[in-house]
């Protein structure tokens, strides 16, 4: 069931969205050489805890961290180690989110680590821009479709492949709510969007194949031919007079 929200429920989301977005910031600068994944998630559940909020993906289904810390050939949902320690020329995902009386927050970044190839480079550009080409799709009237085509349609304009076994969904007092949001399909397919809607818009695009595996660990999500990968997100609300960015830091 796909719930809209009220005036007083956006106004909530948008601190969760704001706590969300500082600790993804936070994250993000703490990319460095010789840093763990895990001081990482540290930084970014320190930040939350310290906003009056709490992290949303700690304990969620039986994840065991604050945010899933993903490099280079990994998707999403790696889990932070001490062992895992960051290297310059590595890309790293982050995703995380905040949940603040109620309501949840989700947003993700893939961040350089110091110099990275050129191929690394127009990964996370290209990634980023089909993020806001989906954003600028979420519009009262359109459908789900609309989105996932806009995604689909500019990644692979420039080569790249859009994941197919994760995509978006719904986001509120559910960290995880319907409608899914494919990063791929067709336009003018799907649910139609509404205002009082928020959705978490997220493609993950890879340079090679589109197919993924995952790991041992149960959590870790691979590329299946070992490529980079990388992954931006944010949560948004679709009103009258368009879409609203809810994750955007202060």
């Amino acid at each position: 069931m796909i719930v809209l929200k009220t005036a007083r429920e956006l106004k909530l989301m948008r601190e969760a969205g704001r706590i969300s977005a500082g600790a993804l910031r936070v994250a993000g600068k703490a990319v460095e050489p010789g840093v763990s994944t895990r001081e990482i998630d540290k930084l970014a559940y320190d930040y939350i805890i310290s906003q009056g909020a709490k992290p949303n993906f700690l304990n969620y289904n039986g994840y065991p961290a604050t945010a899933c810390i993903s490099i280079n050939d990994e998707v999403i949902h790696c889990i932070p180690s001490k062992d895992r320690i960051i290297k310059a020329g590595d890309i790293v995902s982050i995703d995380l989110g905040a949940a603040f009386e109620g309501y949840n927050g989700d947003n993700a970044a893939t961040f350089a680590c110091g110099d990275v190839s050129d191929e690394a480079k127009r990964l996370m550009k290209a990634t980023e821009e089909s993020l806001y080409e989906g954003i600028r799709m979420a519009i009262h009237g359109n459908r789900v479709g609309d989105i996932s085509n806009a995604i689909q349609q500019y990644v692979e304009a420039r080569g790249y492949s859009v994941v197919r076994d994760f995509v978006g969904h719904g986001v509120g007092a559910s960290l995880h709510e319907a409608p899914e949001v494919p990063n791929f399909g067709r336009s003018g397919r799907g649910i139609r969007l509404v205002s009082g809607m928020t959705l978490a818009i997220e493609p993950m695009i890879n340079v090679g194949t589109p197919d993924v595996k995952q790991m041992p660990d149960g959590w870790t999500i691979k590329t299946a031919d070992g490529k980079l990968s990388a992954h931006f997100e944010h949560s948004i609300a679709i009103t009258p007079e368009g879409p609203v960015i809810l994750t955007i830091p202060d």
